[in-house]
């Protein structure tokens, strides 16, 4: 998988979430798609999936404690 199918998953998860859900929703996903992402910046995330350049820190968080969750147990092709 490239970046951008990652990109065009996440967008189709967050689209479906319900509308409280969207940040929970891309925080997720972030995680579940972090190592096909390591090489993407904050703002070509935002760009890539048309969101505001805020949520680049979002992103950027998300990506930083994926590997401790990984360490923990966690198993993103679960999420």
């Amino acid at each position: 998988m490239n970046p951008t199918q990652a990109v065009n998953n996440i967008r189709m998860a967050i689209e479906s979430a319900p509308r409280n859900d969207y940040t929970a929703e891309l925080h997720l996903q972030i995680i579940k798609y972090a190592e096909v992402l390591r090489n993407v910046t904050g703002k070509e995330f935002c760009d890539m999936l048309g969101i505001g350049s805020s949520f680049g820190v979002e992103f950027n968080k998300m990506r930083k404690i994926t590997a401790r969750l990984r360490h923990a147990g966690l198993d993103p092709d679960k999420i």
